[in-house]
């Protein structure tokens, strides 16, 4: 059973980090594109961040670049989200997406960012 789980979430004030992690299970991982996507409330989920199967290949959103980071180790299934100088409109559920061609897509269950002082 393929699963993606995703930690790191929390409550952060203004300006600070947070690191999110995504790891995978029951999927070669490194055969898997892997994307960050956020879904503030009212709101359509966005492409945050996408990484490419041995990540050479990073792709950020305007809103994020210069903030955001991702990154993958393909050793331990995972890849992260480096999110720093956080706003309040970085506040939304986040989820990992793992893609390839000709294969079905997963998504994690979400982690929830709140940027508030």
């Amino acid at each position: 059973q393929v699963q993606l789980v995703e930690s790191g979430g929390g409550l952060v004030q203004p300006g600070g980090s947070l690191r999110l992690s995504c790891e995978g299970s029951g999927l070669t991982f490194s055969d898997y594109i892997i994307g960050w996507y956020r879904q503030a409330p009212d709101k359509e989920r966005e492409l945050v961040a996408s990484i490419g199967r041995i990540g050479g290949s990073t792709n950020l959103a305007d809103s994020v670049k210069g903030r955001f980071t991702i990154s993958r180790d393909n050793a331990k299934n995972t890849v992260y989200l480096q999110m720093n100088s956080l706003k309040p409109e970085d506040t939304a559920e986040y989820y990992c997406k793992a893609w390839a061609v000709g294969r079905r897509i997963y998504w994690g269950q979400g982690t929830q960012v709140t940027v508030s002082s």
